[in-house]
This record gives structure tokens, sequence and C-alpha cells, in this order.
């Protein structure tokens, strides 16, 4: 199937693709992101376990664009879709303090596309707490007397008061990412 440069599909256009998670947040994020791109076609999303390679908690850039790389690869050697897809949410220490963000990797059959959240800072206590082998999520439930927020709203949902969220920032860099394949002829 040919998505690019159009954004009007026949009704009986079936968009598939698979998700390197089965994390409601990251399914929904994707299925989201291609609603609002390809309105007219019929979107099927399916989240599947896909090994990231890399730890619980990524504690670098590198690592973390690494599992997202390697859940898709894992996608593709196993599924037929349209697209795979891969969020990757980790941590670093940047010149201005600790961060936390998410890399996104979105492949078809011909290209690969990674793109990147914005950064939410962290508390430094919360960096340390990362450094001594807990995993964001689960320590943001606890400070915040939550439970599994992962799957929710996320330490960005937290931090912001619920003014973002972890799907608000997977949207935003899912759809920037999808900027090559909706317009393939002008990336060559």
């Amino acid at each position: 199937m040919s998505l690019a440069n159009t954004s009007i599909h026949a009704p009986s256009t079936t968009i598939m693709a698979i998700v390197g998670s089965q994390n409601p947040v990251k399914i929904n994020a994707f299925e989201q992101t291609l609603q609002r791109l390809f309105a007219d076609a019929s979107i099927q999303v399916q989240g599947v376990s896909a090994p990231s390679l890399v730890s619980e908690q990524p504690m670098s850039e590198q690592e973390t664009l690494q599992g997202a790389i390697n859940r898709v690869a894992y996608c593709q050697a196993n599924y037929q879709a349209d697209f795979y897809v891969a969020m990757e949410g980790g941590v670093d220490k940047f010149d201005y303090g600790p961060a936390t963000f998410a890399y996104v990797v979105i492949a078809n059959s011909q290209h690969q596309q990674v793109g990147r959240s914005a950064n939410l800072p962290i508390p430094q206590s919360v960096y340390h707490a990362l450094q001594n082998g807990e995993e964001l999520g689960p320590l943001m439930d606890k400070l915040f007397n939550t439970h599994n927020v992962k799957q929710k709203g996320g330490a960005i949902g937290l931090l912001t008061n619920g003014v973002e969220t972890r799907t608000s920032a997977y949207l935003q860099a899912l759809t920037l990412a999808m900027a090559p394949f909706l317009h393939s002829s002008r990336f060559k």
C-alpha cells in the first residue's frame, strides 16, 4: 500500500500496525496518530510483547533509542503490517539536569524513522533513585501514592498536574516521525 502524499483514503483502505508493547498507552497513542493522519482509513493496531534487549529502565539516550530499535526489529521479523512502531522511555542526565523522554521508531517495509519526545525535567532525588536501580513508573507511584501510572498519564501527567500525559508526548513525537511516510518523495 502506498501511503505517500495522501491524506484521503477510500473507506475500504485498511492500515495495519504492530506496536512493540502491550502497554495500552502506547497502543492507543499510535492508533490515535494513524486516525488523525488517515481519517478515512480503517485502522487496526495490535500491541505485541517485543523485547527491548536493554535495561528495564534505560539510563541514557543511546540505550533508550536502542531499545526502541530492537522492539521494531522484532516486530518486523515476526509480523506482517503496514507500520511497525516502538516507544521507549528513558532518562539521562544533561548539562541542565536530569530528564525523562521517549524515543519512537516507526518502520514500514522500505524505511525506518526515529523521533523523540520533549524532555520532562525530573527531580534530582528521582534520578538518584533511578541510578540505584528503581524504575520510573513504580517510583512515581510511590512518590505520588498512585497505582500503575505508567499505563496511565505517566510521570508526565503527575509532574504537569495532568496538563500533559504520556499519550500527548507520544502523539506529538509519533506524528512528527510520520512526516517521511506521508511525503516519501520529498525525503529521498
